[in-house]
């Protein structure tokens, strides 16, 4: 059985991807820090609780996975907004360590065995990776530098099979909004449903071996968030 391993899998669009694996008939390798809000339960569900901003609970992820790993689904990610000055220091070291430490060591443990089964890595990104991020700064800089580390690798790795595809969502229907000032709109054309990436997912996956997406962006058909107040 071939197996995959999805970050941040409790919620959103973790826990969408989640739900698509298993019932591709993938051995899922799910990880995030609490799964309260998880309800899946599937034998070929694995819940491993990490905190992946540590170093060295990545590294212990090494022997947890198995040698049939055909998927590396980094997903996990956090965002903090405000004028860069007033944004203190452990929230952009957090957000630098989940959204691009975190993947770029993940995948370093991970790529032999993944170019050994032709596998995939999907980088959950943003599409603030892809244009200015106001108030936003060190959130686009992380997902940024995970795109251009996923194209990056792509081509180093390409002639062995590898295939490794950037998704840059714009406004999501996800709890990512949680603790934040703004958020999407009631308006169900102004955000996308996290079972609409795993679809996405899922159709690359139908593609083929001859070609790979190695960038895509997603956006709503309407533009519209809300302000909130905290």
């Amino acid at each position: 059985m071939q197996s995959a391993i999805v970050t941040g899998a409790s919620r959103g669009i973790g826990e969408a991807c989640v739900k698509t694996l298993l019932k591709r008939k993938y051995k899922v390798f799910a990880i995030a820090r609490d799964f309260s809000t998880l309800q899946t339960e599937d034998e070929n569900l694995i819940k491993i609780e990490a905190n992946l901003t540590d170093s060295k609970e990545i590294l212990s992820l090494s022997k947890k996975i198995d040698k049939n790993l055909k998927i590396l689904i980094n997903n996990a990610g956090v965002g903090y907004f405000g004028m860069h000055e007033d944004i203190g220091f452990e929230k952009i070291e957090e957000m630098i360590d989940l959204n691009l430490k975190a993947p770029i060591l993940l995948s370093k443990i991970f790529l032999r065995t993944l170019k050994k089964n032709k596998g995939y890595i999907f980088n959950i990104n943003s599409i603030s990776a892809i244009k200015p991020a106001f108030f936003g700064a060190v959130y686009g800089a992380t997902k940024a530098g995970l795109r251009h580390f996923g194209k990056s690798i792509f081509h180093e790795g390409r002639k062995n099979h590898i295939k490794v595809v950037n998704i840059n969502p714009d406004i999501t229907k996800t709890p990512f909004f949680k603790n934040l000032n703004f958020s999407y709109s009631e308006d169900p054309k102004s955000y996308i449903e996290p079972a609409q990436i795993a679809k996405l997912i899922e159709n690359i996956l139908d593609l083929g071996d001859n070609v790979v997406i190695t960038d895509i962006t997603i956006e709503p058909q309407k533009f519209k968030i809300v302000k909130k107040k905290l």
